[in-house]
């Protein structure tokens, strides 16, 4: 079993940043490509970014290029969401996600993601 908890959220002003942090316990050998997704709401959950298990690849949504900074740190089992320049629109409950396929590299499917975190709100305001 696997399990991910995320932190990091809160409230921010627009132009500001806020760095969201995901943590995996249990079974963490089982876990490969890793993912951030968020959900507003009344909207569907969407994909942010996306890490290959070494690092080496990244994925973006293109709303997040170049303001949004996906990274891990496998000898502390986690993965960090850097997110700089916020705006309104990204207000939602960001989710970590994990895939437990190593062929797998990196992925904005959310169907590919085996584990889930509960989430964490981040709240830019205008």
């Amino acid at each position: 079993q696997v399990q991910l908890v995320e932190s990091g959220g809160g409230l921010v002003q627009a132009g500001g940043s806020l760095r969201l942090s995901c943590a995996a316990s249990g079974r963490t050998s089982n876990i490969y490509a890793m993912g951030w997704f968020r959900q507003a709401p009344g909207k569907e959950r969407e994909f942010v970014a996306s890490i290959s298990w070494s690092g080496s690849d990244t994925y973006y949504a293109d709303f997040v290029k170049g303001r949004f900074t996906i990274s891990r740190d496998n000898t502390k089992n986690t993965v960090y969401l850097q997110m700089n320049s916020l705006k309104p629109e990204d207000t939602a409950v960001y989710y970590c996600a994990g895939c437990s396929n190593k062929m797998v590299v990196a992925t904005g499917s959310k169907l590919l993601y085996d584990y889930w975190g509960q989430g964490t709100q981040v709240t830019v305001s205008s």
